[in-house]
């Protein structure tokens, strides 16, 4: 699965400020929408941090946006953009969201399983700005930086940090037997 890159949360906000009176509908899986009765049920804000199978400490912040279907349909037509900003505006004003945090929606319901997804692209579509939902994808960051992940060719164990080797230092500084002239040591 190709990993996706994540848009921040200044930008996905800022691209709902610019289309304020559109409906605002999620695209997941192959080309269905979330219901138009969703709601959105929280706003999360996650700090990160872990240690990966290189040994290297990493850290980011997530965004995550969750959505509800009711089981029963409450609407035809999905809420406005406006109102997904008013509910922005209400958590903000209690949270302050991480601008660069990476954006997730989160969603499930009884055909999908629940699970964070990217926002990838996000365009308007007729009367609905449309969010495309693209699945989070497994890493190795130590193949991300260039490294590998797996047994080598020559047994090596999977991402091992590198060794580096030890080197003898020498004091120049400390009194020894010299050359003198004539010795025929130069």
């Amino acid at each position: 699965m190709k990993k996706h890159e994540a848009m921040d949360w200044q930008t996905f906000k800022q691209l709902l400020i610019e289309q304020p009176s559109l409906e605002l509908q999620f695209q997941f899986g192959s080309d269905r929408l979330v219901d138009a009765s969703y709601h959105i049920t929280e706003i999360k804000q996650a700090t990160v941090t872990s240690v990966d199978c290189g040994g290297v400490m990493n850290a980011w912040t997530e965004i995550i946006v969750q959505l509800w279907e009711p089981k029963i349909r409450e609407s035809e037509r999905a809420m406005k953009v406006e109102k997904a900003l008013s509910i922005i505006q209400l958590v903000e004003s209690k949270l302050p969201l991480n601008p660069l945090g990476k954006v997730k929606i989160e969603f499930g319901n009884s055909d999908f399983d629940t699970r964070q997804m990217f926002p990838s692209e996000i365009s308007v579509v007729g009367a609905s700005l449309v969010v495309n939902l693209v699945p989070d994808a497994v890493e190795c960051k130590a193949i991300s930086r260039g490294g590998s992940c797996g047994t080598t060719d020559s047994a090596e164990e999977c991402c091992t940090p590198e060794q580096k080797p030890k080197i003898q230092l020498i004091n120049l500084a400390a009194v020894t037997d010299t050359c003198t002239p004539g010795s025929g040591c130069c």
